[in-house]
């Protein structure tokens, strides 16, 4: 069997300081026989030190475009806009499968260079659960901001944090109102962890899933104060909100967050805003009377980078050690090329390119 040879890029967004693989399980990886280069990164929440002193290789930020050609390239979010082709084997969130903004130039600089993308976001098992994710740690966030902005905590711009400090400023205090909290997606792994967050802030929200979507009750909706989306579409559904909702006479709901951040894509349930928000600038006023204020971050959990990385590298570890073409990672494959001649299509080339 050919040695595993795996790339751990620095990622280029400053606001990124989570990792996919911590140190403890690179030395993991290690002793299993990976050789694994990690790319020295000054925003990591891991100093790089941890890494070598867990047997990995060190190299410069931003050189896996020179990496040798069997290296596979581990990350999480965007790559930096060069090279134009990309002749690696990657593996990231990619974002690029239902026409999101940007994803036909992600597709065309993998053909360009024959490299291939397996995106995490459809690592999973034959059922089709999710085999590593950062779901739950985003729901808590979203949960947590959307709370603070209500009560007034929220403060710009957004620094990463400790579950422990984040939690002491959640807590209720002295002279906070009641109100009521919605969650969307209750369910799944970022709607448990939106309503851990809200028990955290001592309000016991409204739990929607499947069976409440199915035939949504907008009016019940907007009864809500604060509200977070925790669904990620992935057939076409009926928007939860439209524009014309956000000007329903009497709406309560003053607070809302969208975990998911599908904007720019034809799935997008809450069609009601056209980018998303920052560590910057986290919130977006999208009415002035009533007031109704938007939280749309799509990195929400590096804002906790050490327990958010700490877990999904621990779920990620056993699939690294069986990567291949089969199984889980087969299905990405499949996936990434399905993509790529559909792509191909849309470009007027031959269906097999």
């Amino acid at each position: 069997m050919t040695e595993l040879h795996l790339w751990l890029r620095h990622e280029d967004r400053t606001t990124e300081r989570r990792t996919p693989i911590v140190p403890d399980d690179a030395r993991r990886l290690v002793g299993h026989g990976v050789r694994l280069t990690v790319e020295e990164s000054p925003q990591r929440v891991f100093p790089i030190e941890e890494y070598e002193a867990a047997g990995c290789r060190v190299a410069p930020a931003g050189s896996w475009a020179t990496a040798p050609r069997d290296a596979v390239v581990l990350g999480l979010k965007e790559l930096p806009d060069r090279p134009a082709a990309l002749t690696h084997r990657h593996v990231f969130f990619g974002h690029a499968y239902k026409a999101q903004p940007g994803a036909a130039d992600l597709l065309g600089r993998f053909a360009a260079g024959g490299g291939a993308l397996f995106d995490l976001e459809y690592l999973v098992d034959d059922t089709g659960r999710r085999l590593a994710a950062f779901g739950f740690w985003a729901g808590y966030l979203g949960a947590a901001l959307a709370v603070l902005r209500h009560r007034g905590r929220l403060r710009a711009p957004l620094t990463p944090t400790t579950k422990e400090d984040l939690d002491e400023t959640l807590r209720p205090a002295a002279g906070d109102r009641d109100f009521t909290g919605l969650v969307i997606g209750a369910l799944g792994r970022s709607g448990r962890g939106a309503r851990a967050a809200f028990t955290t802030a001592g309000v016991d929200p409204t739990c929607w899933d499947l069976a409440e979507t199915r035939d949504l009750d907008r009016p019940a909706l907007l009864r809500h104060d604060v509200m977070v989306n925790a669904v990620l579409a992935t057939t076409p559904v009926p928007p939860f909100l439209r524009e014309r909702d956000l000007d329903t006479p009497g709406r309560r709901l003053r607070t809302l967050c969208d975990v998911t951040c599908d904007v720019g894509s034809p799935l997008n349930v809450l069609p009601v805003y056209d980018d998303t928000t920052d560590w910057d600038e986290p919130v977006r006023r999208l009415r002035d009377e009533p007031p109704l204020d938007l939280i749309a971050i799509d990195n929400l959990p590096s804002l906790l980078p050490l327990e958010s990385s700490t877990d999904f590298s621990a779920a990620l570890l056993p699939q690294l050690l069986d990567f291949g073409v089969s199984g889980p990672w087969g299905r990405c494959l499949d996936r990434f090329r399905e993509a790529s001649r559909a792509h191909g299509r849309d470009k007027g080339e031959p269906s097999d390119h």
